[in-house]
C-alpha cells in the first residue's frame, strides 16, 4: 500500500502560556513593596538627624499612640460614613429602577451629579454650608466638625453605591423577574424576595472595594480641621520643632497604618470576586 499520498496531520500541541499567566500577583508582594518604599526612605532620615536630639524612632513611639488613636478616628469616619451613604445610596439605587419617570429621573440626577463631583469640594461643601448647631424643639443639637466631615464622605458613598445596587439589578436576566410575576408576586416581593438576595453576592466586593477607596480619603478631613491621623501627625512634628529627620518616618508610620487597613480588604475583595463570579 502506497502511503505516499497520506499527508502527515500535524500534533496539536499545547497552547503556550500567555506572559501575564506565567506571572501573577500574591498578597505577599504587597507587604514587600510597602516594606521595600519604606526602607528606601530610612538612610535619608538618617542622614538628617541631628547626634544632639533624640533618635526619630525614640520620638516615633513616644508619639505613636497618639497616632494611633488619631487613626482609629479614621477608621470610625470611614464606617461611619459608609453605614450613611450606602442605606441613603441603596434607596438611591432603588429609585433609578423604579417605574415612575419623575422618581427615576431625579434619583438619576442626584446619584450622577454627587458621583461626579469631587470629594474634597464635597467636604467643603458640608463643612461650610451646615451651620454649627440646630435646634429641634427648643433642643439645641451642635454639629462638630468630625460629624460634617462624616456627612461631607457620605455624599459620593451614597451616589456610588447608589450605582452599584442599579447595576446588580439590571444584571440579573429578565427572566427572573419574567418567572416571578409569572407566579403572580408583586412588584415589590419580586424585588425583596428574589432579586436584592441575589444582588448581594454581585454588590459585596464593589461595595468593599469603596469602602476601602473611603478608608484612603478620610485623610482629607485633616484640611477641614478635623483632628485624625494626618492633623494629629502634624501637630507632632509642630511640636518636636519642625525636625526634618522625622518626615519620613511619621509618615511612613502613616502610610502603613492605612495599608496594613485597606490592603487585607483589597486582597478579600479579590476571593470574593473569584467566588461570586458570575457568567452571564
Amino acid at each position: 500500500m502506497n502511503n505516499s499520498n497520506h499527508k502527515i496531520m500535524p500534533v496539536m500541541m499545547a497552547p503556550r502560556p500567555r506572559p501575564d499567566d506565567r506571572f501573577q500577583l500574591q498578597s505577599w508582594h504587597g507587604y514587600v513593596l510597602a516594606a521595600i518604599c519604606v526602607a528606601a526612605g530610612v538612610p535619608a532620615a538618617f542622614a538628617a538627624t541631628d547626634p544632639g536630639q533624640a533618635g526619630m524612632f525614640e520620638t516615633l513611639l513616644r508619639w505613636m499612640p497618639l497616632l494611633l488613636k488619631g487613626f482609629i478616628f479614621n477608621i470610625v469616619i470611614s464606617i461611619s460614613a459608609m453605614a450613611v451613604g450606602t442605606l441613603v445610596g441603596a434607596a438611591l439605587g432603588l429609585g433609578q429602577i423604579s417605574l415612575n419617570p419623575f422618581v427615576q429621573k431625579i434619583a438619576w440626577i442626584v446619584t450622577q451629579f454627587f458621583r461626579n463631583a469631587p470629594w474634597l469640594v464635597l467636604l467643603f461643601f458640608a463643612m461650610f454650608l451646615l451651620p454649627f448647631e440646630v435646634k429641634v424643639f427648643g433642643l439645641t443639637i451642635p454639629l462638630p466638625d468630625w460629624l460634617k466631615a462624616i456627612l461631607g464622605l457620605s455624599l459620593p458613598v451614597m451616589a456610588n453605591v447608589s450605582e452599584i445596587v442599579r447595576g446588580a439589578i439590571q444584571s440579573l436576566p429578565s427572566g427572573q423577574w419574567e418567572a416571578a410575576e409569572s407566579l403572580a408576586f408583586s412588584r415589590t416581593q419580586v424585588l425583596w424576595r428574589i432579586i436584592l438576595p441575589q444582588c448581594v453576592k454581585r454588590m459585596l466586593p464593589p461595595w468593599m472595594n469603596l469602602y476601602s477607596i473611603l478608608t484612603m480619603a478620610t485623610v482629607l478631613a485633616s484640611i477641614v480641621g478635623v483632628s485624625e491621623v494626618m492633623t494629629l501627625t502634624g501637630q507632632a512634628l509642630a511640636a518636636e520643632g519642625g525636625r526634618s529627620d522625622l518626615l519620613i518616618p511619621f509618615y511612613s508610620f502613616v502610610l502603613l497604618l492605612f495599608f496594613a487597613y485597606c490592603y487585607p480588604i483589597a486582597r478579600w475583595t479579590v476571593r470574593l470576586e473569584k467566588k461570586f463570579s458570575v457568567i452571564t
